[in-house]
């Protein structure tokens, strides 16, 4: 039973709130505003439940999330931030926090922690200490995004990232399935190599070649001894892109690789040790293919140990905004053509499209935007498809959408009425300014 709380936050306001609402529901709580005072109420009574804000005055909060765990790594913690960074997440859940959430927040948001926390049997709740493996040079490769759904993925990145077992992402084409890969692999041994197999880009017999290396005279043609991917891999990440393309014969001797942790070059006889971490990816639907008998049932046990669903761009709408500014400045520097902004109704029908093709379909039509735009604003004309069902359809041709997301595009429809303008913005919806905020930042909205 959760029933002593400790918040560590400078933002006094927000602790008194809090303070006043778990009261009510029966939990006591202890406020801290630094993170020195902090860690003296943890010695002092050691929590149930610890809120522990990033960005304290006089220390960062994943250091104090390290300085609690070395007490007590019993105690569970629950990170607080205003702003959203993928290697901030990573790295707090990969430390040991229970759990990310993000400002601006309610009293029912950490009603739900305490219920997940309560609904855990203590035996099984583990938070190890902070480890050095995050803390090179080189970081995870940038996931744009803010929506609850990428937050998610990027918890369970950090807590796969504590192992190497097997994992399988799954998701749409173009959702990110090997960015997401990257930085699995970046969070547990960014120093060892990444080695990608796209499967269905390589014919199988030659796959096999690419896979397992050969030795020289192994067959007509192969003049020289060759390195496989699976040992170049060595210790780090080998990554099957489309994993459901592989060849049946294929998938057995992967299997087999997979059983024995060894393998031989083609036309070799000596063992090689296989080290690597296996993470695959696939759009497809395994299970069924696995019931047609496409693909092999042990092989899909041994390779989807864990899984992690990345959600399509129609999901996270809210992410939109911000992908575009990413690939407006990345694609100014490739195509060496300043674009500095986009016309709203643009970025309204941006918004509004469905994108099958996902993130890649997004950044494709920008592309061709910024090579076509005449100016360095883009307008509506500019993005539009060479096919008549794109983001250039009007409308009247656009289907009903979901409660939440009518809602989100009616808010902005307001904001941008009044320029942003919170106040007159909330009297026009007949709502709080408070009210008004929240609902910007679950759905995140923002100015361009």
């Amino acid at each position: 039973m959760i029933s002593r709380l400790l918040v560590i936050d400078d933002d006094a306001a927000l602790c008194r709130s809090l303070q006043l609402q778990l009261e009510t529901k029966g939990c006591t709580t202890a406020v801290a505003g630094t993170a020195e005072a902090g860690l003296l109420e943890v010695d002092a009574e050691t929590p149930d439940l610890v809120l522990l804000d990033i960005n304290l005055p006089d220390e960062s909060g994943l250091s104090v999330l390290q300085k609690i765990s070395e007490r007590d790594q019993s105690v569970p913690v629950v990170m607080v931030t205003a702003r959203q960074d993928m290697h901030t997440t990573i790295t707090a859940m990969r430390s040991g926090a229970f759990d990310y959430i993000r400002k601006p927040f309610d009293i029912d948001d950490v009603l739900l922690v305490i219920e997940k926390l309560e609904r855990r049997q203590a035996p099984d709740v583990r938070f190890p200490p902070a480890t050095d493996a995050m803390s090179g040079d080189a970081g995870p490769r940038e996931i744009i995004g803010s929506d609850a759904k990428m937050l998610d993925v990027l918890k369970q990145i950090g807590l796969l990232s504590r192992s190497r077992v097997g994992v399988m992402i799954k998701g749409e084409s173009g959702t990110g399935k090997e960015l997401v890969a990257r930085a699995l692999h970046e969070a547990t041994c960014s120093g060892a190599p990444f080695v990608a197999v796209n499967c269905s880009a390589v014919v199988p017999t030659l796959l096999e070649s690419e896979l397992f290396g050969h030795e020289r005279g192994a067959f007509t043609g192969a003049d020289r001894q060759k390195v496989g991917k699976l040992e170049h891999a060595g210790a780090g990440t080998l990554f099957f892109d489309e994993i459901g393309d592989m060849d049946l014969d294929l998938q057995a001797k992967l299997l087999r690789v997979l059983q024995e942790r060894e393998f031989e070059r083609v036309g070799g006889l000596q063992p090689i040790a296989f080290q690597a971490r296996v993470v695959c990816a696939t759009h497809r639907d395994l299970s069924q293919m696995v019931a047609s008998g496409e693909f092999r049932e042990d092989l899909l046990y041994r390779i989807a140990v864990s899984e992690l669903m990345v959600p399509p761009l129609r999901e996270r709408r809210g992410d939109i905004r911000l992908l575009v500014r990413h690939f407006l400045g990345k694609l100014g520097m490739q195509l060496h053509k300043r674009v500095e902004s986009i016309d709203e109704s643009a970025m309204l029908r941006l918004e509004q499209y469905d994108w099958p093709g996902n993130v890649r379909e997004l950044e494709n039509v920008l592309a061709r935007a910024t090579a076509l735009a005449r100016s360095s604003t883009l307008m509506l004309d500019d993005i539009g498809f060479a096919s008549g069902n794109g983001v250039g359809s009007t409308e009247a041709d656009e289907p009903i959408r979901p409660l939440a997301e009518a809602e989100m595009l009616h808010i902005e429809k307001a904001l941008l009425s009044t320029g942003w303008n919170i106040t007159q913005t909330a009297q026009l919806l007949q709502i709080s300014p408070t009210t008004l905020r929240k609902k910007i930042a679950d759905s995140n909205l923002q100015p361009y």
